[in-house]
């Protein structure tokens, strides 16, 4: 918020020198609205000895009548309530200063927001309102806001589909967000547009939002039985076909859950492989409800061992609801040429509690990153089974990042000593988040209960990395090891 104040303090010495409004401020932005009302007013209580040089060489009349639109605008912010209140009587000569009449809404003083919200009320229609809602919604989450938000609300409920469009592609996710809703509540939108919203805007509330919409109006209309009378699989597709293809798990699982509703159940199998596990869920729902087996379907795919168009959701699928008998399909996974296929596979023999040390530990050498991820995940329980010295050569920068990165997870996992070595060693490697996560791994280090004490190595080791600790700390350390005076 500092900087807004210090940005609203510049525009108001812009403003009490005369400079117009509309060249001191970009009055469309809200941001900008509310940084002028901090600058002017909330320095003056918490900073008075900032006090700004234009409160003293351009001090505001007695007379508030005679003042033009910018100066009007500093006394609508002005600190004292008084003057706040007066100025609102005298801003509906400009309706430019509308804004901070919605700022003052929200005002502290009682007769000040009062007046304020009366003067709102009067000017509000619903083209003021469209241009307004972002500041609206901002002034409406402070406490004494909600007024303010109720006259948004009932303004635009009486804007057509065109005229909400406006807010529907703002930049601003609370303005979609609200505008969406009116829709809803209205009825404005038809359940493909909704679902194509849906499936479109980055926000997940709005995606939510418009899909339950989309989903309940088609549901309504089966109530209705109007589908029958325009065609039922033609408006179900004009719905379903954007929530299934939507790249949100949200949306994608709320279209295959209306699949069963639909009479489409059978489409749900080609999703029991979805990449999203969420989505994978809910086909296995429906797929159940038509009488299916998901798992079938799964050992069916799993087995086919070569298939380099196997899905790498059928396989940590076949994790997610098979048993342990399953990891035999798995493990001949581990080889196969597409890279999630193998991640998968790891992730799916950890989750059925099958992983073999010995035939995982050769993946921390793959050339894919997400499988050496999987794999060092896997490998956490078995840090100190593996060999130091093994996973310390997989430190060395001249292995690939993915690598150095998954050997050091498990020997900082092992802690003692050759957590210490490694960190050391990786304190000048070339990857920048690597270096910082071993300093990270250096500071946090303390002696293991089974260590040997008085190791000369441990010394050696912190004295290289001094300039991690204070003094006070590294004598600390020493001492905990047994090292050091």
């Amino acid at each position: 918020m500092l900087e807004g104040i210090e940005a609203g303090t510049r525009a108001a010495e812009l403003l009490a020198k005369g400079a117009p409004l509309q060249a001191t401020l970009d009055v469309a932005d809200p941001r900008e609205w509310l940084a002028l009302d901090a600058g002017v007013r909330e320095i003056a209580w918490y900073r008075p000895q900032l006090l700004p040089e234009w409160e003293h060489s351009h001090p505001l009349p007695t007379d508030l009548t005679q003042l033009d639109e910018s100066r009007l605008a500093l006394a609508l912010c002005h600190r004292d309530g008084r003057i706040r209140q007066e100025a609102l009587v005298q801003s509906v000569r400009y309706p430019g200063l509308l804004p901070l009449v919605v700022i003052r809404c929200a005002d502290w003083a009682t007769p000040v927001r009062e007046l304020a919200q009366d003067l709102l009320r009067a000017a509000l229609d619903v083209g003021s309102a469209l241009e307004l809602a972002p500041l609206i919604l901002r002034v409406g989450h402070r406490g004494r806001g909600a007024v303010g938000l109720d006259l948004l609300g009932r303004t635009l409920r009486r804007a057509s589909h065109g005229q909400l469009a406006v807010l529907f592609s703002a930049p601003d996710r609370t303005v979609r967000r609200f505008a969406y809703r009116l829709a809803v509540e209205g009825r404005l939108l038809p359940p493909a547009e909704l679902a194509r919203v849906a499936a479109q805007d980055q926000d997940t509330v709005v995606q939510d939002l418009c899909a339950t919409a989309a989903l309940a109006a088609c549901a309504d209309l089966a109530a209705r039985g109007d589908l029958a009378a325009r065609g039922d699989a033609e408006a179900y597709e004009s719905v379903l076909a954007p929530l299934l293809s939507a790249r949100n798990p949200r949306t994608r699982s709320a279209g295959v859950t209306a699949l069963r509703r639909a009479g489409r159940s059978q489409q749900a199998e080609r999703f029991l492989g979805d990449r999203s596990g969420l989505v994978r869920a809910c086909a296995r729902y429906v797929v159940r409800q038509h009488g299916d087996d998901p798992v079938a379907w799964y050992r069916e795919r799993c087995m086919a061992r070569e298939n380099p168009e196997l899905p790498p959701g059928a396989v940590i699928g076949l994790a997610e609801c098979g048993t342990r008998a399953d990891a035999s399909l798995l493990l001949p996974l581990l080889m196969h040429p597409v890279t999630g296929v193998r991640a998968r596979a790891v992730a799916g023999l950890r989750a059925l509690d099958c992983g073999d040390m010995e035939r995982l530990r050769p993946l921390l050498d793959d050339a894919a990153a997400a499988v050496v991820r999987e794999t060092a995940v896997s490998l956490l329980p078995h840090a100190k089974e593996l060999l130091a010295d093994w996973l310390l050569e997989r430190t060395d920068r001249e292995r690939p990042r993915h690598v150095r990165v998954g050997a050091f997870r498990l020997l900082d996992a092992r802690g003692g000593i050759v957590a210490l070595r490694a960190a050391v060693g990786l304190l000048e490697d070339p990857d920048v988040k690597l270096r910082a996560w071993a300093a990270q791994s250096v500071q946090r280090w303390h002696p293991s209960p089974d260590g040997r004490r008085g190791d000369p190595e441990v010394g050696e080791l912190l004295d290289r990395c001094r300039h991690l600790f204070s003094d006070y700390v590294l004598r600390r350390r020493k001492w905990e090891a047994g090292v050091g005076s």
